[in-house]
């Protein structure tokens, strides 16, 4: 499985619009949040996801964050991540440092492992020492992946509308 993280880019333009078709024929929600991000242009949604990660243009209650593009030795986009630079209470809670998901049609290959693996090594280039990552208790393919690549299951926190949230601390200071 020859996989290579990248910056979001216009050339990838149509593998992105194939992975959102994808997740609506799944009938799913756009995970990590960025996917369902809307721009009057591609090249605008890039430019802003560029900006986001400087700490530009972010909406309040947003702290700066960058999103990464797991794509193929076809150059396929097969999964996406977001890494947010900082913790707010709210992320505490849920949400967490990364957020990650991959193509339904590409699943149980691996590629969410590899995923979350390169966006961890991101985050230890931006000097996170303890990445925090969270899934819903329901989300046992999310929480396999989290503990293959070291998570150690720290607490459930329930919300106030009843949903689970099981809560994972990953040492990438190694």
């Amino acid at each position: 499985m020859e996989t290579q993280l990248t910056s979001p880019s216009v050339d990838l333009a149509e593998t992105y619009r194939e992975f959102l078709a994808d997740l609506r024929r799944h009938g799913e929600k756009p995970v990590p949040f960025v996917l369902g991000l809307k721009a009057p242009s591609f090249a605008e949604l890039v430019r802003r996801l560029e900006g986001y990660s400087q700490g530009i243009a972010i909406n309040a209650g947003f702290v700066p964050h960058s999103t990464f593009w797991l794509v193929d030795g076809d150059r396929k986009l097969v999964g996406v991540s977001n890494l947010r630079h900082e913790l707010t209470p709210s992320l505490m809670r849920e949400g967490g440092h990364i957020g990650f998901g991959v193509r339904p049609s590409e699943r149980g290959q691996g590629y969410a492992t590899r995923l979350l693996a390169l966006t961890l090594l991101e985050a230890k280039k931006r000097g996170i020492d303890r990445a925090l990552l969270t899934c819903d208790r329901d989300n046992v393919a999310s929480a396999k992946v989290i503990e293959k690549n070291g998570g150690l299951f720290d607490s459930e926190l329930t919300s106030d509308d009843g949903r689970c949230t099981k809560r994972f601390w990953i040492d990438v200071s190694c």
